[in-house]
């Protein structure tokens, strides 16, 4: 959730630009978003700093016109009773309709909703990966999430090795972009980096992995978190790779080809002092 100031220097500004003492200088303003994600964070802050500083106690929050969805169109789609009532279980837990434990104030989840092992979380979600792993729905309806990358780095190399086909490796090329940096800062140096939203130095794959897209290549078709699938190559001597968009639709060309060029730049943006070659 935003703090409230970001609202009310927009509103602030908006007034000046308009020349207009109204809220929002007479301007209709949409928000749109989850309003039950993290409060604000407050530098040494208290919980009570934390809600002072959020959109609801804002002034401004008193004229907003509250709009609540009410259907959840991808499980209403999908039409998957379980989906359905693990949402519904969501909005129960967030809207306290839960009653807690009595000793330790916490709300229990049954035992079947448990799993004791990483391994034993793989098999229940991925359940005969190497048989289903060309079945591009069966990849659609499952993930695995975890608080920390390297987690998801380790969970996503198990996974691959139980996949069949030969496993192929895509390093990238790292570089310096100031030449007289090449000694404090090693190739070796920034192979080792593994910053968030860029892909691992030593990229591993197998046909019908599926690939999380990380940047906005050609919206809205190519967009970031745009789930792929990796297909075989035509040739093995080829520079490209083709996958293919889990969720496409008929109306639109779902097959990508990604040539891979080490004499390419497309870091040039980044906020990183070095680029990145795929």
């Amino acid at each position: 959730m935003s703090h409230r100031g970001a609202l009310e220097a927009v509103n602030r500004t908006l007034k000046d630009i308009r020349s207009d003492t109204r809220i929002m200088g007479g301007v209709t303003v949409v928000l749109a978003g989850d309003f039950r994600q993290t409060l604000p964070v407050i530098p040494k802050g208290t919980k009570a700093d934390e809600l002072k500083a959020s959109l609801k106690a804002s002034p401004l929050w008193r004229h907003v016109c509250k709009l609540h969805l009410t259907t959840n169109m991808r499980v209403h789609l999908f039409g998957d009773q379980t989906a359905g009532q693990f949402a519904k279980h969501l909005l129960n837990i967030g809207n306290g309709c839960i009653p807690l434990s009595q000793d330790l104030q916490l709300h229990q989840l049954p035992c079947g909703q448990m799993i004791q092992t990483e391994n034993d979380l793989k098999a229940n979600v991925f359940p005969d990966l190497a048989t289903n792993s060309h079945n591009t729905a069966w990849l659609c309806e499952r993930a695995i999430l975890a608080p920390r990358n390297d987690a998801v780095d380790k969970i996503n190399l198990d996974l691959l090795q139980l996949m069949p086909d030969t496993a192929e490796s895509f390093k990238s090329i790292d570089t310096v972009l100031d030449q007289d940096q090449a000694v404090q800062y090693p190739a070796e140096f920034l192979n080792s980096l593994k910053p968030p939203g860029m892909p691992l130095h030593n990229l591993v794959l197998k046909n019908g992995a599926p690939i999380m897209l990380l940047r906005n290549l050609d919206p809205p078709r190519l967009c970031n978190d745009r789930d792929n699938n990796k297909n075989d190559s035509n040739d093995a001597c080829s520079d490209s790779d083709e996958t293919t968009i889990l969720e496409s639709t008929e109306d639109i060309d779902d097959h990508i080809y990604h040539e891979s060029s080490a004499d390419e730049a497309w870091s040039e943006d980044s906020d990183m002092d070095s680029q990145d070659v795929e």
